[in-house]
């Protein structure tokens, strides 16, 4: 691709101009889809990464800086990225089923578990706010992680750590066997 071209689309990009997309979709999507598809592995899984790429090239568009990576290098990253991410979100779901006949999460008795009578907000207080932030957009919101991560403008690997802490945190308060009760009774 020509300096010119790219130093095009790059200036489309930073004026937020749709035609960027469009000319990055003619001059780079068939290799960003190539880039998707050599790490998901599955056309339809691909071509979905694809789309969420553009989506956050769009909505990252003035994040890109010249000086520090060439045009190509940057959307590289930002597909084999989302592609990581849309892999481990595949196999995290199919590796987590759960065996409803087997399971005996509600030998735990959580119906009797009120969150409002626990106090869990208050004591969701008494934590560092960063990790306050993160467990109040999972469990009070019902954001899923990746959600979290792009409402938050956080990376998806901190909402993680921050959750496990957090948790951790909460741990403290509640003790071990309450703050499964506590995350399940949020969560239903």
């Amino acid at each position: 691709m020509s300096t010119l071209l790219e130093k095009h689309i790059v200036e489309l990009l930073q004026e937020r101009n749709e035609k960027a997309i469009s000319l990055l979709y003619e001059h780079y999507g068939d290799t960003l889809f190539g880039v998707a598809h050599k790490v998901v592995r599955n056309e339809e899984l691909a071509q979905d990464v694809l789309q969420e790429s553009f989506v956050k090239i769009w909505k990252k568009s003035d994040s890109y800086d010249s000086s520090k990576a060439k045009l190509f290098t940057w959307l590289f990253r930002i597909t084999r990225n989302t592609a990581i991410d849309k892999l481990r979100s595949v196999n995290t779901k199919t590796d987590k089923e759960i065996q409803m006949d087997v399971s005996d999460v509600y030998n735990l008795g959580v119906d009797s578990i009120k969150p409002e009578f626990m106090d869990v907000r208050e004591n969701l207080e008494k934590i560092e706010e960063k990790y306050q932030i993160v467990l109040d957009a999972l469990f009070f919101k019902g954001m899923t992680q990746q959600e979290a991560s792009d409402e938050l403008d956080i990376p998806l690997g901190t909402i993680k750590s921050r959750l496990k802490i957090g948790l951790r945190e909460l741990k403290k308060i509640y003790g071990p066997t309450m703050i499964a009760a506590v995350t399940l009774s949020i969560l239903l």
